[in-house]
């Protein structure tokens, strides 16, 4: 485990290329009213589980249960889909081409939302993505390409595609002089976290939240602030091979990090998106790095109390565990998506 203290909380990290980077948003209406037009924005369960409270020696660990979000499989259903549907509310969508690169889930809510709308998804996948997940996105009727040996790679000729072929890129990360997109997906996210802060009887007293480029954990944040200011420690939680976000705020800029392959593979993201590192920056605690065994040991654990997931889907849950926040604490985590198939 390596964790350090955010030393730009509050005010938040100063650098040039941040200047015109948005703050991540904190509407949650929005995102619940365009996508209860067409989806079902059905809240996901929340539960207070005593027994994982135990194995991880707290009083209290609430568990926000992603896995069946919009029957996709994943809090990445509301991101991109909501993208897409909100192009259609301005009757920009229909035979529109939307290409993106994916490690997992995000591709499967583009493809649905491209379905829904009478649009084309083209997807970028890396030789590390299982071709049972290709299988899944070619039936919600997305074109699947394969390029690179990691994520980078493959988000790398997503975005050649899109120039070349006239296709709309949308990815889930973000850049200088490509926000607006990533900006609006992230928006979507925040319906993640007013539902859990609904549900909760109580202010949490730590928030535990996974991270590849940084998109769900800025969104969870900057509406956990919203709703309970300063009370609760929030902290970030990335694999020790893909450092993204650990690594920028340390430096004081955002930096591409390299390491092998993780097997938290939606987390395995090497190079932060600007929006999360500028919203995270000022409002997360800390940054936690936890190893490969440390992820696998609390998918392990999931599943022993009846929530299965990946390694990914519970780096939340790992990152309580080797933190150790205290017996007093009232833990919340992000079960992020269900077991692959």
């Amino acid at each position: 485990m390596s964790y350090i203290d955010n030393p730009w909380r509050g005010s938040g990290l100063v650098h040039p290329d941040l200047d015109p980077i948005p703050w991540p948003s904190a509407d949650a209406a929005a995102p619940r009213s365009i996508m209860s037009q067409t989806f079902d924005p059905a809240p996901t369960p929340w539960v207070s589980h005593d027994g994982l409270a135990r194995a991880v020696g707290v009083d209290q660990l609430w568990i926000k249960d992603e896995r069946n979000r919009m029957g996709l499989g994943s809090f990445k259903a509301l991101g991109a889909a909501y993208v897409i549907a909100c192009d259609a509310a301005k009757g920009d969508a229909k035979g529109q081409g939307y290409v993106t690169a994916s490690a997992g889930n995000h591709g499967l809510s583009v493809a649905a939302g491209a379905q829904a709308f009478g649009a084309r998804a083209v997807v970028y996948l890396a030789d590390t993505v299982p071709e049972a997940f290709a299988d899944r996105l070619r039936t919600k009727g997305a074109e699947v390409r394969r390029e690179g040996a990691v994520y980078e790679d493959s988000m790398a000729a997503a975005a050649a595609a899109a120039s070349a072929e006239g296709l709309r890129l949308l990815s889930d990360s973000s850049w200088p002089g490509y926000s607006a997109r990533p900006h609006r997906l992230m928006e979507g996210y925040c319906m993640l976290m007013a539902e859990a802060i609904s549900q909760c009887p109580e202010p949490a007293t730590h928030i535990y939240l996974q991270a590849g480029v940084g998109g769900l954990a800025a969104a969870c944040a900057v509406m956990a602030r919203q709703a309970w200011g300063d009370a609760p420690d929030i902290v970030v939680v990335e694999p020790t091979h893909a450092p993204a976000l650990h690594a920028s705020v340390q430096a004081g800029a955002a930096l591409c990090t390299s390491g092998p392959e993780s097997s938290m593979g939606r987390l395995d993201c090497k190079e932060p998106s600007l929006i999360a590192l500028k919203g995270l920056a000022r409002d997360a605690d800390g940054f936690l790095l936890i190893t490969e065994a440390q992820g696998q040991a609390a998918a392990q654990m999931a599943a022993q109390h009846g929530f299965a997931t990946t390694d990914s889907g519970a780096a939340g849950l790992a990152g309580a565990m080797s933190h150790a926040p205290g017996a007093e604490a009232r833990v919340l985590i992000i079960l992020s998506e269900g077991p692959e198939a």
